[in-house]
């Protein structure tokens, strides 16, 4: 089959004890272990503060990590479309929801319903971000960064214009950790063009196939210990960007189709000088 490419201009990785790419990025290559978990969630830096205290947990995950994908490839936010993917949405609002309905189902609130819609982060992006362009919100439960990695894909080389793609998930609160197994927050983001520039650190190669084959497992400590997060599926993608060599990756679709990629990394370019310059957080 025909392998089309990408090329990465912007990584950006935030969990607790990881909170930026160049800490995660060690970690995934087993060069460190996360640190301490710090703040749960990160500080969504784009909102005021008193817009951060009523923001929902997918905003703050998904605007951290937008904000610092686009920085580290040197763009404007409005040069990018936007392709934003949640498996479950925020756990956090849902469970109030749950709970409110089940026992006093007159005081739901509005804002909170609001806020549990999947496309609220990239509502907010739009808004205060500069993410201006047309954007994309979709869910595929434990696919769903399989899924965006295809949409992104697909609209990159279709529109021949560069694509922020985005994906975080929470952990899950109150009666939800019944049913769901432990995690901590992630949100990961990329900044893709469909051509190699001055901004490009990695080649990105990608080929969907009809068959049924496993996805590429889990290699880092670091990632295994988010195996249970929403968003685990982009982790050997991530890994894969951290490594000092050529990788292939598979990413399921569904049970007879997945998205093979090969990552490969470029010469120092000065975008990749800005992603290294990123220091962890002390």
């Amino acid at each position: 089959m025909t392998e089309h490419s990408l090329f990465v201009e912007g990584v950006a990785f935030w969990t607790p004890g990881l909170p930026d790419w160049g800490c995660a990025k060690a970690a995934l290559r087993g060069e460190r272990a996360p640190g301490p978990s710090g703040s749960r969630l990160p500080t969504a830096a784009l909102l005021t503060a008193n817009e951060r205290r009523r923001a929902p947990e997918t905003v703050a995950l998904a605007l951290e990590a937008a904000r610092m994908a686009v920085a580290a490839s040197g763009r404007q936010p409005d040069e990018l479309l936007g392709v934003f993917v949640s498996a479950h949405g925020d756990l956090p609002i849902i469970d109030t929801i749950c709970a409110t309905l089940a026992c006093d189902p007159l005081q739901m609130s509005p804002t909170k319903f609001l806020h549990s819609i999947h496309n609220a982060p990239a509502g907010l992006w739009s808004m205060v971000g500069g993410g201006w362009q047309p954007n994309t919100t979709l869910t595929a439960f434990n696919r769903s960064f399989a899924a965006g990695m295809l949409e992104a894909a697909v609209q990159c080389g279709a529109e021949q214009r560069p694509v922020l793609l985005v994906g975080y998930d929470t952990a899950a609160t109150g009666a939800l950790t019944e049913t769901m197994a432990p995690c901590d927050a992630l949100a990961v983001a990329l900044a893709l063009a469909p051509e190699r520039s001055t901004r490009s650190t990695h080649r990105l190669g990608w080929t969907l196939h009809g068959a049924a084959q496993p996805p590429s497992p889990l290699l880092s400590a670091a990632a295994r210990a988010l195996a249970n997060n929403g968003m685990a599926d982009a982790l050997p993608l991530f890994e894969a960007l951290a490594a000092l060599a050529p990788v292939c990756v598979t990413l399921a679709q569904s049970p007879k189709q997945n998205l093979q990629l090969t990552i490969e990394p470029l010469s120092a370019t000065p975008a990749a000088t800005r992603v290294e310059a990123v220091q962890c957080e002390k």
